[in-house]
């Protein structure tokens, strides 16, 4: 009987769209901080960016609640929408603390963060674009990407911190920037976190 009831493939399309925009508030970080040249400007169009994130969202999780038969487990749903919710939250959280802490000049590190995060956004993309196309080996190899790429913010992070501990002599300084590199390099963590559910999905969809 329930194999009559059609499975609403809508979520496929609006993870679409919320990958789709996590790319787009990447992007507005990474010239961010790559050329500095309005920053206020730039963190109020990502905040515009993560408001969209928030609605599309909103919308997943109201459409979870009206459809009666899904395409995946209503958990595993549920969990993507709230991990790809996260990315977006820390690269807007990446960009205030530039803002709020008056940041002057961008070091080489955090521009290396900055495009390390744009490509694991990407690498999330095409995982998801791969949802309900019986391409599981490709999403594998998206999240196997993503994994690499967050060892290597883990990598420019911890590196970052230790020359801030060698060199800057400015104690408030140094607790400003070990504050926005964390926060950068959890962005990549929360990619891997989305590449996670995206391989358990996989797994129990084989």
């Amino acid at each position: 009987m329930f194999g009559l009831i059609p499975k609403e493939e809508k979520f496929f399309q609006l993870f679409k769209e919320m990958t789709t925009n996590i790319i787009e508030g990447a992007q507005l970080l990474k010239d961010m901080l790559d050329h500095f040249e309005n920053p206020a400007e730039s963190q109020r169009r990502i905040k515009d960016v993560e408001h969209k994130g928030d609605s599309i969202t909103h919308q997943i999780i109201q459409k979870l609640n009206k459809t009666f038969v899904t395409p995946l487990d209503r958990e595993d749903i549920y969990s993507l929408a709230s991990k790809l919710d996260d990315i977006l939250d820390l690269i807007d959280a990446s960009s205030q603390r530039v803002i709020m802490y008056n940041v002057e000049t961008i070091p080489s590190e955090a521009k290396s963060l900055g495009f390390i995060i744009l490509q694991s956004c990407h690498a999330v993309d095409k995982a998801v674009a791969m949802l309900g196309k019986k391409a599981n080996e490709k999403i594998f190899e998206a999240c196997v990407e993503i994994n690499a790429l967050e060892n290597e913010a883990d990598r420019v992070s911890r590196e970052a911190i230790s020359r801030l501990f060698d060199e800057e002599k400015d104690p408030i300084q140094l607790l400003k920037w070990k504050e926005i590199y964390e926060t950068l390099e959890k962005a990549t963590d929360k990619c891997e976190d989305a590449a996670n559910i995206l391989e358990s999905v996989v797994v129990k969809n084989a």
